[in-house]
């Protein structure tokens, strides 16, 4: 062994090329076939933690370590075994999307390349990726392709980021500096009674404090109340307090219910508010020709919250938080420590971006990639026909759990329908009636997901506890759409013989 070689360090991680391209292969191998027999798999095999911490081993961290190609052979298949399968076409419970294969490759090649994605000089092709992904999925919105942005983890921390460039924009001193202790007044926040509770994070970590949040009444379709806003922003004013921040929704967590957005913006112009939608679900049905019209018009909001990994098909983590003015995210969270000072060079055009300037991260993962190749892989017009083809297949389940005898439908907005399962011979219609069907729906709901045939969730829409089904999935089809009312009634009618009560029968 010559002096060289005995120099060199040599740890497991850098077993060489061989080593693992023979590991990848393999993997890749197991990930085909699951990925083939994904429908054929229960949904979820509805494990107990007790099973899966058994599974998994209790012992301590190993004293020695063992070859990648060796773990990643023994724990695959028991990931493939022992998870809740939301790429399998009968999922439809949560807005998580079944994650393009692309999307895993892509997220492969960021970890290998590994770019820390906070400054342009150590991640030039990365920030460029980043700073074209946030542009492409503005056009697809409608929105203004010369905004700001920045790719986060999801639905909250975009939600965040716009929250806290709202506060630093319009409040009238400066918070950054003096924080809420420059201002006596109290600043306050407007969001639909339907909305996510994003906004209740949002209003603690900040220091407003959960009562800074009015949450604004809404309408039988779910929507807020334009006229119950435009009253509690003045009653506010009147009491003394700061109203700084409205938040549309497109595309409710509950029922898909789209705000009315087109008066929102209005009133936040008129009242001089930021107007922020939140558009995590929903935001990507703008790109459709007949897209509701108030979805139409993100455009006017001062930013929009919209995560790929819901409607677009991205595998987790990926959202993005979008602002009009270019300089908010920066006016909001740019410091200039002196470990992020770099020789200035004279460049040609405009200068990177250097993200750690744009939110709350310093060091960063390059999520953007897996969303760039998917909106390639896709194009726009196969981004249109994929949320189509999932608002379709909704309006085919509420058609055909509108002809089963023991479902009744209720809502359907985007790709969210609910419905609820009520036994035929249950005539009354009393607030006793009302209690157990909410009880029977609960409990069917509890039983559907453990059995592992589909997978669904609920919703409580003006006091009825509902089943949910939420199509955000390019391997559902019509087939699956039309064997989930037999499944839902043969475990409601089994149900309903073991509980109902004697006075109901």
């Amino acid at each position: 062994m010559d002096n060289n070689d005995k120099k060199r360090r040599r740890l497991p991680f850098d077993a060489g090329g061989e080593e693992f391209r023979r590991a990848g292969h393999a993997l890749v191998d197991q990930i085909a076939d699951f990925l083939d027999s994904v429908a054929q798999r229960p949904v979820t095999p509805a494990d107990s933690p007790r099973r899966v911490r058994d599974l998994l081993g209790r012992g301590s961290l190993p004293q020695t370590g063992r070859p990648i190609g060796e773990l990643l052979e023994e724990i695959a298949p028991k990931l493939f075994e022992h998870s809740l399968h939301n790429g399998h076409p009968r999922f439809m419970g949560y807005i998580t999307s079944s994650g393009n294969p692309g999307g895993a490759l892509g997220d492969l090649l960021a970890a290998a390349v590994n770019p820390n994605m906070a400054r342009w000089d150590i991640a030039p092709l990365a920030c460029e990726i980043e700073a074209q992904t946030v542009r492409w999925l503005a056009e697809l919105i409608g929105y203004p392709t010369d905004c700001g942005g920045l790719m986060v983890s999801g639905g909250n921390m975009a939600n965040f980021l716009a929250f806290i460039a709202a506060r630093t924009d319009r409040a009238n001193w400066d918070i950054r500096k003096e924080g809420l202790y420059g201002q006596p007044r109290r600043l306050s926040v407007y969001v639909s009674a339907d909305a996510h509770t994003w906004v209740d994070k949002a209003a603690d970590v900040t220091g407003l404090g959960s009562t800074a949040v009015r949450w604004v009444a809404t309408d039988r379709q779910q929507r807020m109340r334009p006229g119950d806003l435009e009253t509690l922003v003045r009653a506010d004013r009147r009491a003394g307090l700061l109203p700084f921040l409205v938040v549309g929704t497109a595309g409710t967590t509950g029922t898909g219910a789209i705000d009315p957005l087109i008066d929102l913006a209005a009133i936040a112009t008129r009242e001089k508010l930021w107007f922020h939608v939140d558009g995590a679900y929903g935001a990507p049905a703008a790109a459709l020709p007949d897209a509701p019209e108030d979805l139409q018009a993100l455009h006017l909001a001062d930013s929009v919250a919209l995560d790929p990994h819901k409607w677009l098909y991205s595998p987790l983590e990926a959202a993005c938080c979008l602002v009009r003015n270019d300089q908010a995210l920066p006016d909001a969270f740019s410091f200039h420590p002196s470990f992020y000072q770099v020789a200035r060079r004279e460049e040609e055009g405009q200068p990177g971006l250097n993200y750690y300037n744009y939110g709350l991260q310093n060091s960063r993962g390059f999520r953007a990639l897996k969303v760039w190749l998917g909106l390639q892989q896709l194009g726009r017009d196969g981004i249109v026909q994929t949320i189509t083809d999932d608002i379709e297949l909704t309006k085919q389940l509420q058609r055909v759990v509108g002809a089963h005898p023991e479902l009744e439908p209720r809502t359907r907005s985007l790709s969210i329908a609910t419905f609820r399962y009520r036994p035929a011979k249950l005539r009354a219609t009393d607030e006793r009636a009302q209690e157990y069907l909410n009880e029977l729906n609960e409990k069917l709901l509890v039983e559907l997901q453990r059995g592992g045939d589909a997978f669904i969730s609920n919703a409580v829409v003006n006091g009825e506890y509902l089943l949910r089904a939420c199509i955000v999935n390019f391997r559902t089809d019509l087939a699956d759409v039309e064997a989930l009312p037999g499944t839902v009634a043969a475990i409601g009618q089994r149900l309903d013989m073991e509980l109902r009560p004697a006075d109901l029968r």
